[in-house]
């Protein structure tokens, strides 16, 4: 399944989160427990912060993702 702009890097689960581009299952899973720890992102970009995301790979998600 496509993510789309609507849908938020904040609110997804890890497996709606595994149909960005870069994002496998572990990956994903990191994204979800380092929201759950410091809360939400306030833009793709921060996303980054998660070990083993970059800012190139957040940059790919821009027009499938938001994070709102």
């Amino acid at each position: 399944s496509e993510m789309c702009i609507r849908d938020s890097i904040n609110t997804a689960t890890a497996e709606e989160l595994t149909a960005l581009p870069g994002l496998g299952p572990r990956k994903a899973a990191a994204l979800v427990a380092y929201r759950t720890e410091h809360g939400a992102f306030a833009s793709l970009a921060d996303a980054a912060a998660v070990r083993g995301i970059s800012l190139r790979m957040t940059e790919s998600w821009a027009g499938l993702a938001a994070a709102k």
